[in-house]
């Protein structure tokens, strides 16, 4: 029988996804590794600098090497970049039990809320807390979507789908075609559950739910699920689960979109950040330092800033 596990790959100080393609690619990729090695993905969340999923597999390690693998040959066309992408081995953790596996899935479903993205876990788009009771929550209509034979533009050269896999016309295969949703909607038992376990703040029920719970797994927490990323910050994610999104701090992708699309195309054209020299970077470096701190409109970090221009690579 396939067991669950919780697989977290982090970029540590670089940029996984530096645009919205990227990040319909990496899922892309995800959902390919997941059918390719016979697994039910049950939840993802892909974020800048790491990733998490959730998923019912018998090969979780070869799992994330497939989707690394894909996913990386793409990154390093597209940005001109050489050399592997993230850590060399993923965090991986089975989960065992009804009440350990529902935190898990909480966790992985809200990681929008958590890292500050979205005042809801709802709101954040590149993770699955959409897939869920669709149909019940009002979230079920119809999205402009590909062509069968279009949908190659959007995947390794010659991977083949079910036709079963939709996708739409930003390049994304369609979460609910991808992950199992039945079976994730029994951990949930109804929909009203479900949205009382995306709001809730705190875990102590959760606690002692699994500690009451015949199971091989530690009690899943937050602190657990983020261990894969170093020095997360977890007492910030846990103010995060109370809505307080600050629209001041400019997002990765953001950051990312304002120096790929904007700011190398007026001052050295052509060039990807990773063709840019360390001189280069340092340059960009200050005149979006200057410029966001004198528009009043937007906050940046020197550790966001770094990693969005590459400069601890």
């Amino acid at each position: 029988m396939k067991k669950i596990y919780h697989l977290c790959l982090s970029s540590h100080d670089e940029v996984l996804f530096r645009s919205e393609a990227d990040f319909n690619r990496g899922f892309n990729a995800l959902a390919l590794a997941s059918l390719m090695t016979d697994s039910n993905l049950l939840a993802d969340g892909l974020l800048t600098t790491h990733l998490h999923q959730l998923v019912q597999t018998d090969s979780p390690i070869e799992t994330v090497f497939r989707m690394r693998y894909s996913y990386v040959r793409y990154f390093n066309t597209k940005y001109k970049r050489k050399g592997k992408l993230g850590e060399r081995k993923p965090y991986c953790l089975e989960v065992e039990g009804y009440h350990h596996t529902l935190a898990a899935l909480n966790y992985v479903n809200r990681q929008g809320l958590h890292h500050g993205l979205s005042p809801s876990p709802f709101g954040y788009p590149y993770c699955s807390s959409n897939a869920f009771f669709r149909k019940l929550l009002g979230k079920e209509f119809d999205k402009p979507l590909l062509p069968t034979n279009q949908r190659y533009k959007n995947l390794p050269e010659g991977v083949s789908l079910p036709e079963r896999y939709r996708m739409d016309t930003s390049g994304l295969l369609l979460r609910e075609d991808i992950i199992d949703t039945t079976l994730v909607e029994t951990y949930y038992v109804s929909s009203r559950n479900y949205l009382f376990q995306m709001n809730k703040i705190g875990d102590e029920i959760s606690r002692k739910e699994q500690q009451e719970e015949r199971s091989s797994s530690p009690v899943i927490t937050l602190e657990l699920i983020e261990k894969g990323v170093p020095g997360m910050d977890i007492e910030q994610l846990l103010r995060n689960e109370s809505g307080k999104h600050n629209p001041q701090l400019i997002s990765d992708l953001e950051l990312c979109t304002l120096i790929d699309e904007t700011l190398l195309p007026k001052y050295y054209p052509g060039l990807t950040i990773y063709e840019t020299s360390l001189s280069q970077r340092a340059d960009l470096y200050n005149r979006i330092w200057k410029g966001l701190w004198a528009s009043r409109h937007k906050r940046t970090t020197d550790a966001q800033l770094r990693r969005c221009l590459c400069l601890n690579t």
